[in-house]
C-alpha cells in the first residue's frame, strides 16, 4: 500500500475498513456459551493450535513488538478487560490473544466478523463476541459479558469502534464503553498500536504499549466510574499514540458538503 490521503467527516462514525460485507443479523437468543462439550473442547484445541501461526503472522506482516506485556500476567487468574486503538483488520483480530497467551483473549466484534460465509463458527471458536443489533438482542449480550467476567475470562473492546487503517492518533470514544469493567470491578488495561516505518524492509511495522491496570473505584456512582475508566484509558492511549514515526495514511477532515461535490 503506497502513502495516501484519506478524507474524513466523522471521527466517531466514519469507517475505512473497506470490506463490504453483507452483514448478517444476530438472533436475539443467540448463544453465546456452547453447551456442547467436543465443541468446547475443539474450540480449545483450535485456539492453542492457532497461537504460534498468529505470532508468525503477526512478525512476518507487521514486524511486531510488545511493551508492557508483563504487567496482564499477575491478572490472569481473576480476568480483566483489553482496550485498544482500531487500526487494523486482522492485525487487531490477533493481538489480543498474543497479549493474552496461553490464555484466551475474547474480542468483542461487530455482526460483519460472523457475516462471511463458512466462517462463522471459526470466528466463535477462536473467542469473537458478536455485538448485537437489537434492545433485545442487547439484554442477552450483557449477560453473557457478565458471565464472562464470572468465569475470569480476559474481553477485549476496541472503544472507537470503526476501523481506521494505519491511524496514528486516537480517535473519541464514550465512557458507555467501559459498563462492564465499571459493573463488575474487573481490572482494565490498554493496548496502543503504533505504527513506524520499516528499518531493512520496505512498508511499516508496528510497536504495541500494554498500560495498566486501571482499577474501578467501587465507591463512585456508575456514571461517574465509567467516566474514570474511560478518562484513565483514552489518556494512556493518547500518550503512547504520541510514539508513532510513521504515518502511511494521511487523514485529513472535510465537511460532508464537500465531499458530496
Amino acid at each position: 500500500m503506497k502513502e495516501r490521503t484519506v478524507y474524513y467527516s466523522d471521527l466517531l462514525n466514519d469507517d475505512f475498513a473497506g470490506t463490504n460485507i453483507n452483514t448478517k443479523e444476530l438472533p436475539a437468543d443467540y448463544q453465546y456459551f456452547s453447551k456442547n462439550p467436543v465443541r468446547r473442547g475443539f474450540a480449545c484445541a483450535l485456539y492453542h493450535a492457532a497461537g504460534p501461526l498468529v505470532w508468525l503472522l503477526q512478525k512476518i506482516v507487521y514486524g511486531e513488538k510488545v511493551i508492557g506485556r508483563e504487567k496482564l500476567k499477575p491478572y490472569h487468574k481473576e480476568g480483566f478487560f483489553l482496550y485498544g486503538n482500531h487500526t487494523r483488520a486482522m492485525g487487531d483480530a490477533y493481538c489480543p490473544g498474543l497479549l493474552a497467551w496461553p490464555k484466551k483473549a475474547y474480542i468483542v466484534a461487530s455482526m460483519d466478523c460472523f457475516s462471511i460465509t463458512g466462517t462463522r463458527r471459526i470466528v466463535e471458536d477462536l473467542g469473537g463476541i458478536p455485538l448485537p443489533g437489537s434492545a433485545k438482542g442487547f439484554k442477552n449480550f450483557s449477560q453473557a459479558m457478565r458471565r464472562h467476567s464470572e468465569l475470569c475470562h480476559i474481553v477485549t473492546l476496541y472503544p472507537e469502534a470503526h476501523i481506521w487503517l494505519h491511524y496514528t492518533g486516537i480517535r473519541p470514544f464514550k465512557s458507555p464503553a467501559f459498563h462492564y469493567p465499571a459493573e463488575t470491578g474487573k481490572p482494565v488495561f490498554t493496548f496502543t498500536t503504533t505504527w513506524h516505518k520499516r528499518k531493512l524492509l520496505p512498508g511499516s511495522r508496528t510497536i504495541v504499549y500494554v498500560d495498566g491496570p486501571f482499577i474501578p473505584d467501587m465507591d463512585l456512582p456508575m456514571d461517574k466510574r465509567k467516566e474514570a475508566l474511560r478518562n484513565q484509558a483514552l489518556a494512556a492511549m493518547e500518550n503512547r499514540a504520541k510514539n508513532s514515526s510513521y504515518e502511511k495514511i494521511h487523514y485529513v477532515y472535510r465537511p460532508k458538503e464537500e465531499n458530496a461535490t
